[in-house]
């Protein structure tokens, strides 16, 4: 088939998909980042419901009530990515989906709240393949990248400067310490309460 016959639904059917959405939080800190309100991330191996479902599970086992779907998707992004070195992830994939599917009667996304938590929790208890894939590339791809450093405050790293000029004073929500409690501040660093 010539690229001059290629429909869009040939186009669409012929593998991988797309998670789509728009930011919730307009006024956040990853919108700040974000060049427009709407994002997309598109899947080589993954179908669009695939993704879907991982996404879903993805922010039953690590909940942050504000955090977008958008960084939530970049874990399903990674765990797509895996399937490039290794095949088996695919099957590992798509078999803890369509089981997650089966065990809520045909679609684990239509469930309520409280049942796709006790759902995540089952899965967490029984420490299955599947659930070790989504937990181990999770930790990292959910975390480790700069809109999740936005939503939760982390500056990141900037070379080897560390924190002492750059974060290591600046809790706003604690008082400070007297100075006999808190030690000596080294040289250029603020103190607060007396700006020496």
């Amino acid at each position: 088939m010539s690229s001059k016959n290629l429909s869009r639904r040939t186009f669409l059917k012929a593998g991988g998909g797309a998670l789509v959405g728009t930011l919730a939080m307009s006024g956040g800190a990853i919108a700040l980042l974000a060049p427009s309100r709407s994002w997309a991330v598109t899947t080589n191996h993954l179908s669009t419901a695939e993704g879907e479902v991982l996404l879903g599970f993805t922010r039953q086992l690590f909940p942050h009530r504000d955090l977008e779907n958008a960084v939530y998707a970049l874990v399903v992004k990674a765990l797509d990515k895996q399937i490039d070195s290794d095949p088996g992830v695919y099957t590992l994939l798509i078999d803890g989906v369509a089981a997650l599917n089966r065990s809520a009667g045909g679609d684990w996304l239509a469930l309520d709240k409280t049942a796709r938590a006790a759902s995540a929790k089952a899965a967490r208890t029984s420490l299955t393949p599947f659930f070790e894939k989504i937990r181990s590339t999770a930790v990292v791809a959910l975390y480790d990248n700069p809109l999740a450093y936005a939503h939760f405050g982390y500056q990141g790293s900037d070379g080897d400067g560390g924190y002492l000029l750059r974060g290591f004073n600046d809790l706003t929500w604690l008082p400070d310490p007297g100075q006999p409690d808190s030690g000596p501040l080294p040289p250029g660093v603020a103190n607060k309460n007396n700006n020496a």
